[in-house]
């Protein structure tokens, strides 16, 4: 019997690119001796995408999807794929089709080998804007210089695990969720294949610069707790910068001369007093979290789906 692969793919507002992209992997598998099944997850979007995959389940037995309540955002709509897939491995994509579904037989191999998680690296794009490829450079160097667990420039959530691993992903509570951190700190035996990306055939790209800084704020946060630390040493040094005032001070009241500098005061209290916000705000994304983890709420809301019983 042919072991079975799960292909899942998070959706927002895809309606134009789930066919082409089931068609082409569909293709892949017809080249190969496995069994696939394809769960698509619609994260409350707000285009034709459902119509479009409920109208792909009623003719493939093999396709599945989740539509959520509402938009619950792409890591919570991860999540819910590797929830309900069923296969030996999943291989997880993005649906605008710049994760080739071809690389799938190269990351089949690599797991066959004995590889838990194949995991994907993007090589730079000449062609994308000087603008994009910056943002993608100090994303992932903000996310090192903080985190404890290092991330790979060019890694995002096109991987392969193995059910192994994802069984032991499915029994993460975390409520706010960054996957691609918590797949690396899972260990596992890994292997990484580099890829050009291709173009997105159709609709806009979800991440701008905003969703990219709070995604590097979330993974930094999800992973490590040095921030923290990084305040503290921030308190500790500017502490110890300020007692080199003190033999100014001293030498000015016995000289008899006058204190002055009001713009230099202004300027330092201004500077001390963001300082302080800026750690304050550090420790407040920390509570926030802990916060929302307390509450214990699902991840994610299903409002309907053709899975039966929702394994």
């Amino acid at each position: 019997m042919a072991r079975l692969i799960s292909v899942v793919i998070p959706a927002h507002n895809e309606e134009e690119n789930i066919i082409v992209i089931v068609d082409r992997i569909e293709k892949v598998f017809h080249e190969l001796h496995y069994d696939f099944e394809i769960l698509v997850v619609d994260d409350g979007g707000t285009d034709k995408t459902l119509e479009v995959i409920e109208d792909l389940a009623k003719v493939k037995s093999n396709f599945f999807y989740i539509e959520f309540s509402r938009n619950f955002g792409h890591q919570p709509a991860l999540k819910a794929g590797l929830d309900h897939a069923k296969g030996d491995c999943v291989i997880s994509l993005d649906a605008d089709l710049q994760h080739p579904p071809e690389l799938f037989r190269q990351m089949l191999e690599k797991w066959e080998e004995g590889y838990e998680i194949v995991y994907t690296r993007r090589k730079e794009d000449p062609t994308l804007s000087y603008k994009k490829r910056k943002t993608s450079f100090y994303f992932y160097k903000l996310l090192n210089s903080l985190s404890d667990t290092e991330i790979e420039a060019g890694t995002a959530d096109f991987r392969l695990m193995d059910r192994t691993v994802v069984d032991v992903f499915k029994n993460f509570k975390e409520n706010d969720l960054f996957i691609r951190g918590l797949v690396k700190w899972l260990g596992f035996k890994q292997y990484a294949i580099d890829y050009i990306p291709e173009q997105r055939f159709a609709g806009a790209s979800k991440y701008n610069l905003a969703k990219m800084r709070r995604l590097a704020i979330q993974g930094v946060t999800s992973l490590s707790v040095r921030p923290l630390h990084t305040a503290a040493y921030l308190g500790f040094f500017f502490s110890f910068s300020a007692l080199l005032y003190i033999p100014y001070v001293i030498y000015a009241f016995y000289s008899g001369q006058e204190v002055s500098g009001w713009a230099s005061l202004i300027m330092t209290v201004a500077f001390f007093g963001g300082l302080q916000l800026i750690i304050l705000g550090i420790i407040g994304i920390y509570i926030g979290k802990m916060f929302m983890q307390t509450k214990s709420r699902p991840n994610y809301i299903i409002r309907s789906t053709n899975i039966p019983h929702h394994r």
